[in-house]
């Protein structure tokens, strides 16, 4: 069949850049359907956004403690509109930094804006026009959930933060994953109340058990209020100016009142209107599963991204990205070894991990071994007053292989970042503790917990 592309790619995330540009470099005639701004959620509204708000949180923390170092300031206060303005405009230099109209002109990769139809196996419509492809390639992202209780039209999503007309004096965050406790931080910091809820038996539950133990710990210690095992959220009621949410715990009704209620309880895919029916694509809950190979259960139709359920982040979606691309194009051949990507949250402290924790570590090996170095066995955290922290690596006894590593505190992603291009390289833990660290750094933490290892 002569179809209109080789390879059709519906969204222009941070998957579908990455799919859409690694399947034109491989010389197949490729195409993007986005309905609203290339870039996805993740920088128009999600991560790009988020991150900024977390950098304006830090800054805010550090002219706080200014005087410690001998800075005179006086008392900072937050302008919430300039703090929008700042995030908006930055959000548009990385779209620009990004340059995906050069490249996709660079690569001849068309741009179809509408919302994308699949009609058959083959065949999609955007906004009337009708194209075909030899594979297709669903980037379709996620979007914020809203619980089906009263009220919930009172919520703010996560990616609606920005629409606040002012900084809540209280604000309740629903949800404990990795977006309610990066909001917790960043308000707990510009200086609102936080009242941080879950149903779940703690916060942060794909992280291993010490970083949610520690970040919670943190939290608390700064006057946020954390309830986990909660038995669900009753709902949320206009009152006055402000709102009443109420939830039960051990089957007590509870309530507070807040100014603002901030939703971070879930991320489906976005499969309305898609017309998965239409071309045989099977959905399972919220999300479309796929095999190694990130096939749907129609061969030539991958899935990558936040839409197959297999992880929510951007390094993730990229590396799937690039994946699918290979995979339509070249052949099903190529998997996605998701246990080395790392991840983490700019929260306060930040936490970082990489690989097993140690409980999913000691499912598969009751020999594995974990050790704990606590960042102030290193100078710099002392120098910046932030050696609260630690670095944990989870070891294969008998290879002396790093299964997972994790982390809590200043630059915790960064350093995790640098653990898992070891374990990508293969890297033993006799090698890893003879490498050089620059002199002061959070960095120098992993020679020292590789050499812990060894000498446990």
């Amino acid at each position: 069949m002569d179809y209109t592309f080789d390879v059709l790619v519906i969204g222009g995330g941070p998957a579908g850049m990455a799919a859409a540009t690694r399947a034109a470099e491989l010389g197949a005639r490729t195409a993007v359907v986005e309905r609203s701004a290339l870039g996805g959620t993740c920088v128009n509204s999600g991560c790009v956004p988020t991150r900024v708000l977390a950098k304006t949180a830090r800054l805010f923390r550090e002219v706080r403690t200014a005087y410690d170092y001998g800075i005179v300031v006086d008392e900072p206060s937050v302008d919430w509109n300039k703090t929008v303005q700042r995030v908006r405009a930055t959000v548009a230099r990385v779209l620009d930094a990004k340059g995906y109209g050069p490249i996709m002109e660079r690569l001849d990769i068309e741009l179809i804006e509408g919302d994308a139809e699949l009609t058959g196996e083959h065949t999609v419509v955007v906004d009337g026009r009708e194209v075909t492809a030899a594979a297709i390639i669903l980037c379709i992202g996620g979007s914020g959930r809203r619980l089906p209780i009263e009220g919930a039209e009172h919520a703010v999503l996560p990616h609606e933060v920005l629409g606040l007309e002012s900084l809540p004096g209280t604000v309740a965050i629903i949800g404990g994953g990795h977006t309610g406790a990066q909001m917790t931080t960043i308000f707990d910091a510009l200086g609102s109340e936080v009242l941080l809820l879950d149903l779940a038996p703690r916060i942060l539950m794909t992280e291993d058990d010490d970083v949610a133990a520690a970040v919670t710990a943190g939290f608390t210690g700064k006057g946020v209020q954390v309830e986990t095992a909660i038995g669900g959220i009753e709902s949320i009621r206009r009152d006055g100016e402000g709102l009443t949410l109420a939830w039960t715990r051990d089957g007590e009704p509870r309530s507070r009142r807040v100014d603002a209620v901030i939703m971070a309880a879930g991320w489906p895919a976005n499969l309305a209107g898609l017309g998965l029916d239409a071309a045989g694509v099977q959905a399972a809950r919220s999300f479309i599963p796929v095999d190694e190979y990130l096939r749907s259960n129609v061969p030539h139709i991958f899935v990558a991204g936040d839409a197959n359920g297999s992880s929510m982040l951007v390094q993730a979606a990229v590396f799937e990205g690039e994946t699918a691309a290979e995979n339509a194009v070249l052949g099903a051949t190529r998997t996605t070894p998701h246990h080395l990507l790392p991840e983490g949250g700019f929260t306060d402290p930040d936490y970082a991990g990489v690989g097993l924790t140690e409980a999913k570590a000691r499912e598969r090996d009751a020999e594995c071994h974990a050790v704990t170095v606590p960042y102030a066995a290193v100078e710099r955290p002392i120098i910046d007053d932030r050696e609260q922290g630690f670095l944990k690596l989870v070891i294969d006894r008998r290879r002396e292989l790093i299964l997972g590593a994790h982390a809590v505190g200043e630059n915790a992603v960064e350093v995790i970042t640098a653990v898992a291009s070891a374990m990508a390289a293969g890297t033993d833990l006799a090698t890893l503790a003879r490498v050089k660290f620059a002199y002061p750094t959070y960095s120098a933490v992993i020679g020292h917990a590789a050499r812990a290892a060894l000498r446990s």
